[in-house]
């Protein structure tokens, strides 16, 4: 055997396997279409969500909303739906403070359905809890979310807790004029 000479079906198979890999990640990237893991149940489009209870109900627009910090069911709603999808990890499903990363938490997530706010639980306590989170827990602040989506997680909160704190609607409304 000379020094020159190369095992030449290595080489066919080196190069095999290189283009079968290039037109096989072009295919994956490029033109196969990916997997439903039927997160959106069939027959649900547009402006209509799937909310956690299994129930269709329609999103509304809440940039619109000129006054979000008023509570409606339609706010409510809406809130049930931004709540799913950041809340629940922690506070649970129904937002009784057992939700999967919980657990892992402490002081563990606030049983939102039982309150016993430590900031307060008015409009304003819990949209500033929102928007700063609590300090030494592990409440994180959410100022990333949208003001009225944050408004309408306060009213979905307010609709699910036996502790509702009275709230006075003139200091709320001054409040929400010039909340960030």
């Amino acid at each position: 055997m000379s020094q020159d000479s190369y095992n030449k079906n290595g080489f066919y198979a080196f190069l095999f396997c290189m283009v079968f890999t290039f037109v096989f990640f072009a295919w994956v990237a490029f033109m196969q279409p990916g997997i439903n893991l039927k997160e959106i149940p069939e027959g649900v489009q547009g402006a209509e969500q799937s909310i956690a209870s299994g129930a269709v109900e329609k999103a509304i627009d809440v940039s619109s909303v000129e006054n979000p910090w008023v509570e409606s069911e339609e706010l409510a709603a809406h809130g049930n739906t931004v709540y799913q999808t950041n809340c629940a990890i922690c506070h649970g499903a129904k937002g009784l403070g057992d939700g999967p990363a919980g657990g892992a938490l402490n002081p563990p997530p606030r049983n939102l359905v039982e309150g016993g706010w430590k900031v307060g639980g008015d409009r304003i306590a819990l949209y500033k809890t929102l928007q700063l989170g609590i300090e030494g827990t592990s409440m994180a602040a959410f100022s990333h979310i949208p003001k009225n989506d944050r408004w309408a997680l306060v009213h979905f909160i307010r609709s699910i807790t036996k502790d509702k704190t009275k709230d006075n609607d003139s200091k709320v409304e001054e409040f929400a004029k010039t909340a960030e």
